[in-house]
């Protein structure tokens, strides 16, 4: 991994430097366009509109128009923007960690201790682990300015920036309006069902299909050319039809059939695929986590956290931070794990 910002935490007094790196990345099989005709390839080119010259991206300034004027924003313009220049991780406010509605969630950071000793990066962590808290932090990362939840994974800290909350939608369906009858059969029916279907959640277990299966294609037609027989190579789609019978519009026997089946062995966890070979070394595919052991029977439910946060001197832009309803699923250290709704 390679650094793609430096800067420090602050809050208080307290200097925490830190180098940021990007937590995730794309495995996908990369493709580019070409000409069905002929096979060559599409590409795309920056045409200036007045002299139709290609223009290389280091000419190439930014723009806003209001309809009667246009104004050109230069990279040194926007270089020079305070925001821009400043290299620190504001902390506004430490929150309750479940107060974070995961749908806030965006892009995620690992941050590496950037200095001699790593003891306030450390003091930190620890902090955050023993209070069960999430730090909503403030900073400008390639001319954008983040809102982000500073929290504990294993031993590092990381950042996940927050959408602003205007850039949540209100999700407003009529037919959710209507008054909906559940009976105590269904739900009890329903519950069953995600009993059958219950297990630890282990994210090496599960894998892209669609992606190994263009890996194989790829893989079939540099071997075999354009005569490819995709059946031969795939084989036939198994019939899913079980022979039970045909569509099943009552939803309780729906839920029935479906208990059934589990509870007979007709679900089973997918199980975990060798690396495609051929065109799968290019694609920086990672390799699976080590699994991790079965999570621990749900404890009993802890108090809510009073609501007097410690905040910093600088708390009065986070207002937008912890809209929306507790979401159990947020991420948290060392919380007990909540009991499933029934």
């Amino acid at each position: 991994m390679r650094s793609i910002w430096k800067g420090a935490i602050t809050f208080g007094l307290v200097n925490v430097p830190v180098k940021l790196y990007s937590a995730t990345e794309d495995h996908d099989v990369s493709l580019h366009q070409v000409h069905d005709a002929d096979g060559g390839r599409i590409r795309y080119q920056r045409k200036c509109e007045i002299c139709g010259k290609v223009v290389d991206y280091e000419h190439i300034d930014k723009a806003y128009d209001d309809g009667d004027r246009t104004v050109v924003i230069t990279g040194d313009d926007l270089k020079s923007l305070p925001e821009e220049r400043s290299r620190e991780i504001d902390v506004l406010e430490f929150v309750p960690s479940d107060q974070i509605d995961p749908i806030m969630l965006d892009r995620s950071y690992f941050l590496e201790p950037d200095g001699t000793s790593p003891k306030a990066y450390v003091l930190l962590r620890r902090t955050l682990e023993e209070t069960d808290r999430t730090a909503i932090v403030h900073f400008s990362l390639r001319q954008k300015t983040r809102l982000a939840a500073l929290r504990v994974r294993g031993d590092v800290l990381m950042l996940q920036t927050l959408l602003w909350d205007d850039e949540v939608r209100e999700a407003r369906f009529p037919a959710l309006e209507k008054q909906t009858r559940i009976t105590d059969k269904e739900l009890d029916m329903s519950s069953s069902l995600v009993d059958s279907l219950s297990d630890d959640f282990e994210p090496a277990d599960f894998s892209d299909d669609y992606q190994e299966e263009l890996r194989q294609l790829i893989d079939a037609k540099l071997e075999e050319g354009e005569s490819l027989d995709t059946d031969a190579t795939f084989g036939e789609k198994p019939d899913d039809d079980d022979g039970e019978g045909g569509e099943v519009i009552d939803l309780m026997e729906a839920l029935r059939q479906s208990v059934e089946k589990n509870r007979s062995g007709g679900h089973r966890k997918p199980a975990k695929k060798p690396a495609a070979s051929g065109t799968g070394s290019s694609t920086g595919a990672k390799e699976p986590a080590t699994k991790k052991p079965a999570a621990k029977k749900p404890a009993a439910k802890k108090p809510a956290a009073k609501s007097s946060t410690t905040t910093s001197s600088r708390s009065g832009g986070a207002g937008t931070a912890a809209k929306g309803e507790p979401a159990s699923s947020a991420p948290k250290k060392r919380a007990a794990p909540k009991k499933k709704a029934s």
